[in-house]
């Protein structure tokens, strides 16, 4: 048996994104405990709920600033000295940058990183110097954190290129591509397609996440399929790709677009609709996706890193190019006119899901890799 740590960087992922992986650590026969930056009974409550120990080491998310993050650093140290756990895995950036060097401070032998998504820092960098600078910064940090790796955890094959273009990592150190988080196909069953055309985006309201180009494609559609509906499910973000609230109501005055705001169950919002649509600029592996692949929905979404894996074009959905109007919308009236072909797509979304991106198929290639299987 080995005492394993997961270091979030958020306590909600713990649950939404982690719980089955932490499931399966305890499956296995090993003591888990999990550390993320804010106090959260809820968390706290479902974590003890499978054994799991919780504790909170406080962590600035936004910015870079030295102190807060020295502090954050030292912190970790001095909790994982008190655990003293065995294996060390981490995921999101910041703690992966100071997770896995304070790890091997307090001397845990095995140190892994999980690299769910590159966001903000390493999306469109080209597009102005405060990208650009950002983004060298975060290239530095994961340089510097990913040196204490014992192995890395790639969500898709293009983040791993970027980082091995970049230099990012040992040459030698043992990678791994996972099939994204997972979906639980028990949790998401196929449920009735609604007779109208109804398209979904679910995600934080960012633009690099294609909100503008899909209520643009939604205005665009309005008038020769009044009958569609369309809906986003989301919180607003406070990163800088983040869109104002004004915005969002503007919308909703317009009338083309229904919000539903940040949510904690999206199945029902997943059942109403019968084409889901993330025309993403970049991701790891969209969870969103595969929860509505699960659900037996047809996908739109962007010949983009991360998203790309999701869709074999033409068959469970069409992938368009990313930050394209035209593209988008030409893709959304293909489904909004053919009932026949949301149908046909959504039973091979289903398929894929259960073939490809069930969460116990992904959980198992990573305790596997980490050496955990009893």
């Amino acid at each position: 048996m080995s005492k394993i740590v997961v270091i979030a960087g958020l306590a909600e992922s713990l649950i939404r994104f982690r719980g089955d992986l932490l499931d399966a650590m305890r499956a296995n026969g090993h003591e888990v405990a999990a550390i993320a930056p804010e106090e959260d009974d809820v968390v706290r409550k479902r974590l003890a709920d499978k054994g799991i120990a919780y504790h909170v080491v406080p962590m600035a998310r936004a910015g870079l600033n030295p102190f807060a993050d020295l502090r954050y650093l030292l912190q970790l140290i001095r909790c994982l000295h008190r655990i003293n756990p065995d294996v060390v895995l981490a995921y999101t950036i910041k703690p992966v940058v100071y997770g896995l060097p304070a790890a091997f401070l307090a001397r845990v032998k095995r140190r892994y990183a999980l690299i769910t998504g590159l966001g903000y820092a390493f999306t469109e960098v080209e597009a102005s110097f405060s990208r650009g600078l950002i983004n060298r910064l975060a290239s530095i940090l994961y340089k510097f954190g990913l040196r204490f790796a014992n192995g890395l955890f790639f969500q898709n094959p293009d983040d791993r290129q970027l980082f091995e273009d970049q230099g990012l990592f040992n040459a030698k150190l043992p990678t791994w591509i996972v099939n994204g988080s997972g979906v639980d196909t028990e949790s998401f069953p196929v449920t009735p397609l609604p007779l109208q055309p109804s398209f979904l985006f679910v995600g934080r309201l960012l633009r690099d996440k294609g909100v503008i180009e899909y209520v643009n494609a939604a205005r665009m559609l309005k008038s020769a399929y009044p009958q569609a509906t369309f809906h986003l499910v989301g919180p607003l973000d406070s990163n800088p790709s983040g869109i104002n609230a004004d915005i969002v109501s503007g919308w909703e005055k317009e009338g083309i677009v229904q919000y539903h705001g940040a949510v904690s169950d999206v199945k029902p919002y997943l059942s109403a609709c019968s084409i889901f649509v993330l025309p993403s600029y970049r991701e790891g592996t969209p969870r969103s996706v595969l929860e509505a692949m699960s659900s037996g929905r047809a996908i739109i979404t962007t010949d983009a890193p991360g998203c790309r894996e999701t869709v074999q074009d033409g068959v469970n959905g069409f992938l368009v190019q990313p930050r394209d109007t035209a593209d988008l919308a030409a893709a959304m009236a293909r489904l909004a006119g053919s009932s026949e072909l949301r149908e046909q797509m959504g039973l091979t979304s289903r398929a894929l899901a259960e073939q490809k991106y069930d969460v116990h198929r992904v959980n198992a290639a990573m305790i596997d890799a980490m050496e955990l299987r009893r």
